[in-house]
């Protein structure tokens, strides 16, 4: 409700102060923080979401957990929100296990056992399922998940209505949507290069992810843009993968704040440490590039200028005429 219209019906309400635009600011750290987890992040609402950490590479269950829970205690540490976690394989029961142990709560649905969890809960904590219709479904003897199995079809479709088939689906913990990053392609800047023979060595694979952050910054200045977060994905052989990141606190568009973060980045994602078959940058969290005067960081603004001319005179030249002193290394070949 509006508050001029909150007003007008209790015009002795209270109204409590707040700080403009706190939640939304502390909302994108939240989520920023989770996409140095993993780039598929869903953004439901302003304090919901769903991660996809199939293409992480993660062998067991327990490893998974593990980095989950890195996750989970970052976020305490460094914005102090008890952010609760639902691991499973799909949405829907990830969803409805992040609810039950709130807060900081952690609940993980192994694969296959999505229905045994769900059985014992009570029938409202199915998504849809609000409390004028749980308490309908109890008058027709379904006060519990479980109870939908023991009824027929015919009592089914009198309790629920013609979508009764879908609200078994549920019950049985099936969901198939994915999660949905919205305007990927706008909101990224990515790139990955495949090795004609697999690299071992630490210091070229760094020099290789410096020259795709070169490329991509100068895209990001082209489009009159600024990045925050930086993900690093590696491919081994046998097409196993994982991914990690980090955020800066302010977007930018110079590459210099990124290259801080290729070593350690690096180390974090290549823990095998077997030769590697791709590596690949993603910039995300994608910004309109302020346009005001940098009163108090000249030395920025020197550098953001200096980029432009290098870019100018990069652009449309099948090789750089200029280049950074990590580029004179002698290239791999690529497939």
């Amino acid at each position: 409700m509006p508050t001029s219209r909150a007003k007008a019906v209790c015009p002795d309400l209270i109204m409590i102060p707040h700080t403009s635009g706190l939640y939304g600011k502390v909302s994108r750290q939240m989520f920023d923080l989770c996409e140095t987890l993993t780039p598929l992040v869903q953004r439901n609402s302003i304090d919901e979401g769903y991660l996809d950490l199939g293409p992480c590479g993660y062998v067991s269950e327990g490893e998974l957990e593990k980095a989950v829970r890195g996750l989970q205690a970052r976020l305490w540490k460094e914005l102090g929100l008890p952010v609760s976690f639902g691991i499973a394989a799909n949405k829907l029961v990830a969803q409805i296990a992040s609810k039950l142990r709130k807060p900081r709560g952690f609940v993980t649905v192994s694969p296959g056992m999505e229905a045994d969890f769900l059985a014992p809960l009570s029938i409202g904590k199915l998504p849809g399922v609000g409390s004028k219709t749980e308490t309908h479904l109890a008058e027709h003897g379904i006060v519990l998940i479980k109870d939908l199995f023991e009824k027929t079809p015919e009592q089914l479709k009198a309790a629920l209505g013609t979508d009764w088939r879908g609200v078994l689906d549920r019950a049985r913990g099936i969901d198939d949507r994915s999660v949905e990053v919205e305007r990927e392609d706008a909101k990224s800047y990515s790139q990955q290069e495949t090795f004609g023979e697999n690299i071992g060595e630490f210091s070229e694979i760094v020099r290789i992810l410096k020259g795709m952050i070169d490329d991509l910054m100068s895209k990001v200045r082209e489009d009159e843009k600024r990045v925050r977060t930086m993900t690093l994905k590696v491919r081994y052989p046998d097409f196993t993968q994982a991914t990690h990141g980090r955020s800066l606190e302010e977007a930018t568009d110079l590459e210099a704040p990124f290259y801080a973060f290729v070593e350690p980045l690096l180390r974090e994602v290549w823990k095998q440490r077997r030769p590697l078959r791709l590596v690949s940058v993603r910039f995300s969290n994608v910004e309109e590039a302020a346009r005001q005067l940098e009163m108090f960081d000249q030395g920025e603004e020197k550098r953001r200028r200096l980029a432009s001319v290098l870019d100018q005179l990069n652009r449309g030249a099948a090789q750089g005429r200029v280049t950074h002193g990590h580029q004179l290394a002698k290239k791999r070949p690529t497939s």
